[in-house]
């Protein structure tokens, strides 16, 4: 089996204003950089469009049509202070969750070793009923809810290192007991969530906060003693992650100072963590990272260590 990756054209008909840190351009760097001979031996899949029964696991009804008619048939609509759509956002929230849906199937099919689903706009911060912070969709939490219900798992862990907390998934699994969500983010920093004391209510919650400038040596060393034990200790039957790659040192919107390396590194782990725990199954999704170059670098650092030690 393959590692597989999935996008879908709509990725790049969510358009933002000008000089917006999530812009297209994220997704055109990313699939240049996975486009080469190097990565020959991906499984490519379109990502399909989500079905509605999966979103409704995570956000009511009615928080999904508001946001569907909060479309513009030109020009931006503006969602929080942050979050602008297009005419074609809709249709990339759409095909972002159902890319990350699809990649779940595949891998608990056996079709995929594991996966990395290139989508935009990012979801970790969607809450149930709000839309923030360039999200619209629990992506990662809307899988992850697919994992247990349609699939019939008994337990799915999230990890995600993007710079800031996930602060969506953390609102759409606090009531999940089947379900571990890890995120270790820099605080204090947007959207100000994400203390040591936010536990969830089944004690499924842990935050992991990071000091601004702390380097890829304070992550290396909470992932080894936090995270991995608290994976032993859950015994997941999938993992999924929330990759984001702002805490890279040339991110604009964080400051952790990571390098490419410690993308690599924790990917690697991770994949190792999961070989050992649930037969390799990782689905991993984009959220942030917003220096186009340093962005390209550590998700093509990221997809190498999902091929090589899964």
């Amino acid at each position: 089996m393959a590692t597989g990756l999935f996008t879908h054209p709509a990725a790049r008909r969510h358009r933002t204003p000008p000089g917006h840190p999530e812009q297209v351009a994220r997704i055109e760097r990313i699939e240049a950089a996975l486009g080469g001979r190097d990565f020959d031996a991906l499984l490519r899949r379109d990502s399909p469009a989500a079905d509605r029964a999966d979103l409704l696991r995570c956000h009511p009804a009615s928080h999904l049509d508001a946001l569907e008619a909060a479309m513009p048939e030109q020009g931006f609509a503006a969602l929080d202070a942050d979050s602008f759509a297009s005419s074609g956002t809709w249709e990339a929230a759409l095909h972002a969750a159902g890319g990350a849906c699809a990649a779940v199937d595949a891998v608990l099919s056996g079709e995929m070793r594991n996966a990395f689903v290139a989508a935009r706009p990012p979801g970790h911060h969607a809450e149930t009923s709000r839309a923030m912070g360039f999200c619209l969709l629990g992506n990662v939490a809307i899988a992850a809810k697919r994992a247990l219900d349609h699939h019939g798992l008994s337990r799915v862990a999230v990890i995600d290192f993007d710079v800031h907390h996930g602060n969506g998934t953390q609102d759409l699994l606090w009531h999940e007991p089947r379900a571990l969500f890890i995120s270790s983010h820099q605080m204090p920093l947007y959207p100000g969530t994400g203390s040591a004391q936010e536990t969830g209510a089944h004690g499924n919650v842990m935050n992991l906060p990071l000091r601004a400038g702390s380097g890829g040596s304070a992550m290396r060393a909470t992932y080894e003693a936090q995270v991995f034990p608290a994976l032993d200790a859950f015994v997941p039957e999938m993992i999924l992650i929330s990759a984001g790659f702002d805490a890279h040192e040339d991110d604009p919107l964080g400051g952790l100072g990571w390098r490419t390396e410690d993308f690599r590194w924790l990917t690697e782990r991770l994949v190792v963590q999961a070989r050992r725990l649930c037969g390799g199954r990782v689905v991993s999704c984009l959220e942030g990272g917003y220096d186009l170059e340093a962005l390209a670098a550590s998700v093509t650092a990221h997809v190498r260590g999902l091929q090589e030690q899964g």
